[in-house]
């Protein structure tokens, strides 16, 4: 069961649950990931709510692996989740709430193609 107060959610993917957490070392290989200097940084690039499908991958796998889950973003990539799109910007939504708190970084918009 996902512990709230140490910013553990759980998620369903490919139908089995897992805890997922952004540990300091979750959120180090964020900012590298993401090319941020530091944590200020790595929240704001969330508060401007534009997440890409390879993003949320990204956030996903590194809150798997904060987790205990030893899954690549590889892996990340093929698993799924009930409700699509909508269902994996939830538990983005809910990782970064959990992780950063109270900011807007809660409410991320799902990927556009080039014409949206």
């Amino acid at each position: 069961m996902a512990n709230a107060k140490r910013g553990e959610i759980e998620a369903t993917l490919d139908g089995e649950t897992y805890r997922l957490c952004l540990t300091l070392g979750a959120l180090a290989e964020l900012e590298s990931g993401f090319g941020a200097s530091d944590l200020v940084a790595l929240a704001e690039r969330f508060e401007g709510r534009r997440l890409g499908a390879l993003d949320l991958i990204r956030i996903i796998g590194c809150g798997l692996r904060g987790g205990g889950y030893g899954l690549s973003d590889d892996q990340v990539a093929g698993m799924t989740v009930a409700g699509g799109l909508g269902a994996y910007v939830k538990i983005v939504a809910e990782l970064l709430e959990a992780t950063f708190g109270g900011t807007e970084s809660a409410n991320p918009r799902p990927p556009q193609d080039a014409s949206g």
